[in-house]
């Protein structure tokens, strides 16, 4: 229980001033799951908690009661619609057979007016109120964020798996087929590896995001032109299989770098697989390098819509696709990582009459 004289509130108060402070102050008793003011109603005083318990709450809908604060003996509330002069911003109830002290509003004004103690107190409790609430308004924000990654990221692996696995089913069923011709029983072989390869690329792009910045690289000193030169087939019938053609405008620099091969190669056809989505129809791919005096310059281009305003500024954060039937949109987000690991920095941009052109340097180690 706590008298009027404990409440920390009125430790600012003179001698003089008690005894108005014990004339105000009206006991009111409120039984177990009563309103003692609902979201709405004037403010018409303030009420400090004499025993009990009383809860804070918010409607939503008129229905939902969510409550966000919970205050016992010797707490106040119900002070900022005093002070305003607004109506009720939310809903006090009695979350147990609670006793109240209730000061009206204009007689709490006139004695905050007299007393500099009591305003500076009142100041200094209002000021605790909003850090409670912007630090639980903070941790329900990263909460829902966390919540809304998760989500995203199990219905992009589950939409992602559906398909590969689909058409891992049909092939099967094909080869299972007496008599099937052996073209055909050829083609539903590769069907299957290269849903098994996509599957496989797709764990990784999950492995390697969710190991963050503790993932290993395998760096070694390569010839970039004959890592482009040995890549280029295998991108090309990967392009092939969707009627997209790869051009290489020029030839990569015969220079060394410095590179994870495995992980270089994942940022291709990374590149290439977001291409052909935007190009059902098919379409071209062009390759183009520049060799600068620290650092060498790779520029893919496609011919397919551009790069829509709306994602622009999020293209290279986790989950964000736009247009696309598939992807579990970490591509990007780690093709950029893989760059960056490289020493290196990647960007994207479109221009008008043209498609979406992605460029990413790698710098040229002195030895």
């Amino acid at each position: 229980m706590a008298e009027l004289e404990s409440v920390g509130l009125f430790q600012g108060l003179n001698a003089g001033e008690w005894p108005s402070l014990r004339r105000m102050a009206q006991e009111r008793q409120f039984a177990t799951g009563r309103e003692i003011f609902r979201e709405g109603d004037p403010g018409d005083g303030v009420y400090v908690v004499r025993d009990g318990l009383v809860e804070i709450a918010h409607f939503a809908d008129g229905k939902e009661h969510r409550v966000f604060s919970q205050l016992g003996p010797g707490e106040i509330f119900g002070e900022m619609a005093v002070i305003e002069n607004l109506p009720r911003s939310a809903t006090a109830l009695a979350a147990r057979d609670t006793r109240l002290y209730f000061i009206p509003r204009d007689e709490m004004l006139a004695l905050l007016k007299r007393s500099p103690g009591l305003a500076f107190n009142l100041l200094s409790e209002i000021s605790r109120r909003l850090r409670d609430f912007n630090q639980l308004h903070l941790r329900e924000i990263i909460q829902a964020e966390r919540l809304a990654v998760v989500g995203n990221f199990a219905r992009s692996i589950l939409h992602d798996l559906k398909n590969p696995l689909t058409v891992i089913s049909l092939a099967t069923e094909a080869l299972d087929q007496p008599g099937l011709a052996p073209e055909k029983q050829a083609q539903s072989l590769n069907y299957i590896r290269n849903q098994v390869w996509h599957i496989n690329e797709m764990i990784g792009d999950i492995l390697e995001f969710t190991h963050g910045a503790s993932i290993k690289s395998a760096f070694a000193s390569v010839d970039y032109r004959q890592f482009i030169n040995e890549l280029l087939p295998e991108l090309s019938a990967d392009a092939e299989v969707k009627s997209v053609r790869i051009e290489l405008q020029n030839q990569p620099p015969p220079v060394r770098l410095r590179l994870d091969v495995r992980r270089l190669r994942r940022v291709f056809f990374n590149l290439l697989h977001n291409a052909m989505e935007v190009m059902p129809g098919g379409g071209k791919i062009s390759l183009r390098f520049q060799r600068g005096e620290k650092e060498v310059t790779t520029e893919m281009e496609d011919t397919g819509p551009g790069i829509a305003p709306e994602i622009a500024g999020r293209l290279f954060q986790p989950f964000a696709t736009h247009g696309k039937a598939h992807g579990t949109g970490l591509g990007l987000s780690i093709c950029k990582k893989t760059i960056e690991d490289h020493g290196g920095r990647m960007e994207a941009h479109s221009e008008p009459g043209r498609g979406a052109i992605f460029s990413f340097t790698l710098p040229i180690r002195r030895t």
